[in-house]
């Protein structure tokens, strides 16, 4: 199984957020957040939770579990 994520879609519809804003706004570089989206990187639990709370809803809606 492998960790996939929604976080490009999340940023989409919070206002098509760009992943530097995005970066800035959970203290990561955009770096981060691009290889999060292109499944290259796991975030931590605590970057998992900070991106759910910025986008005010559970991890696992941005986060999941792909056979």
């Amino acid at each position: 199984m492998t960790l996939s994520n929604n976080l490009k879609v999340k940023r989409f519809n919070k206002n098509q957020i760009t992943q530097d804003e995005l970066a800035k706004q959970v203290h990561v570089s955009r770096q981060t957040i691009h290889a999060i989206e292109n499944g290259k990187f796991n975030p931590s639990v605590t970057l998992a939770l900070k991106l759910a709370e910025f986008f005010d809803c559970r991890v696992e809606d941005v986060f999941y579990l792909n056979d």
